[in-house]
């Protein structure tokens, strides 16, 4: 029997990775992709899909049977066809005040399974479907970090891969040493009272060269860009925990609930 499934165009990005068989990406335009066991599927927030066993394939929409509180669901389409089992991830990711890494990411990252590369993605799909396929003590608790794992090396295996094809923005950031290091620096301690001259000796370049390098590659100034993760952070802190206003203001680099609430409607 024909299948496919229909993955709705929302806020939620998803990764996808092909256990068992075979299936195809079926986008709106182009021609389909072919997906193989051991390949994963990355798609960006704001791109419905579909993955079908061949273009043409009646659909069903994506909406698998959730069991409790648990984090594994089961989508089941019965038929007489070739059988594919495929491991469906969807992350709800913060749209309110994204991260500039989400802004440069394609609508669909296709990373083929191939021998010898990229060793720890395969690892955690190797994991994932452990855990699957032998659910024990545990499993949820494990999936959790794992799902994580998943879109984090996805999204550094993106970014590897395409080191050197771009000379701007923050996928070139993160592969460049002396911005890395920066970036590094400025994510770990927000409430350091940084200066230019700090960060360019961090990054063992010229002021004057680490400010327009900065510039340059990251699309805005070094200090500029403190300040929009300084009330990213802030923005993170009130919405998923209690601590106090005053207390995230201190975190974020400021001794004054005003000053940080100026810089807060600017950015």
């Amino acid at each position: 029997m024909p299948w496919g499934v229909r993955f709705p165009s929302d806020d939620s990005a998803c990764c996808h990775v092909v256990l068992q068989g075979a299936c195809r990406l079926v986008p709106p335009d182009g021609p389909p992709l072919t997906l193989g066991v051991g390949d994963v599927l990355f798609t960006a927030p704001g791109h419905g899909h579909v993955l079908a066993d061949r273009s043409g394939s009646p659909l069903v929409d994506f909406g698998p049977a959730r069991d409790g509180n648990s984090l594994i669901s089961e989508l089941d389409i019965p038929g007489q066809g070739a059988a594919a089992d495929l491991l469906c991830v969807r992350y709800r990711l913060d749209r309110l005040r994204p991260h500039p890494l989400l802004a440069e990411l394609p609508p669909v990252i296709h990373l083929p399974a191939r021998l010898g590369r990229h060793s720890a993605l395969r690892t955690t799909v190797e994991l994932m479907g452990e855990e699957l396929w032998r659910p024990c003590i545990g499993t949820d608790a494990l999936l959790a970090s794992l799902m994580d794992m998943l879109l984090l090396y996805v999204l550094r295996t993106w970014i590897d891969e395409r080191s050197g094809d771009t000379a701007t923005g923050l996928a070139a950031a993160l592969t460049d040493p002396a911005i890395a290091v920066a970036l590094q620096h400025l994510h770990h301690r927000p409430e350091h009272l940084w200066t230019i001259n700090e960060l360019a000796a961090l990054s063992g370049t010229s002021r004057s060269t680490f400010a327009k390098r900065f510039t340059t590659v990251v699309g805005q100034p070094p200090l500029a860009y403190l300040t929009w993760w300084r009330t990213t952070t802030a923005a993170r802190l009130l919405h998923r925990t209690d601590v106090s206003l005053q207390a995230v203001v201190e975190r974020c680099g400021s001794n004054s609930k005003y000053a940080f609430a100026d810089a807060f409607e600017r950015e």
